[in-house]
């Protein structure tokens, strides 16, 4: 009953910027906190950058300074500004949030949920 849909990967030079975007749609009553993880091939799924309802951030070091976390509440999308990329973070990037939704009677249920994915390439 809930999509995370993510756009805007691609190939890019080393140094250059891209802006990801992830729109969630469904039966949604509010969305509680939203993020952004990527894995490389190979590799495990690591954490990039995350956005509370309130709009409080927390990045990792390999990111900090470079990327930028927004959301609009308004439109339930997410989006993650990258600049200055490097060859390392190339990636498949997913979008990842806490959606509240209705369930039976007056219940609220909060569902982990996780967009497609889409793959970043940074050449250099």
């Amino acid at each position: 009953q809930v999509q995370l849909v993510e756009s805007g990967g691609g190939l890019v030079q080393e140094g250059g910027s891209l802006r990801l975007s992830c729109a969630a749609s469904g039966s949604i009553f509010s969305i509680n906190a939203m993020g952004w993880y990527r894995q490389a091939l190979g590799q495990q799924r690591e954490l990039v950058a995350i956005i509370t309802r309130g709009g409080r951030t927390t990045y990792p070091d390999s990111v900090e300074g470079r990327f930028t976390i927004s959301r609009d509440n308004a439109k339930n999308t997410v989006y993650l500004q990258m600049n200055s990329l490097k060859p390392e973070d190339t990636a498949v990037y997913y979008c990842n949030a806490g959606v509240v939704v209705k369930a039976e009677g007056f219940r609220l249920n909060t569902l982990d949920a996780w967009g497609q994915g889409t793959l970043v390439t940074v050449s250099s």
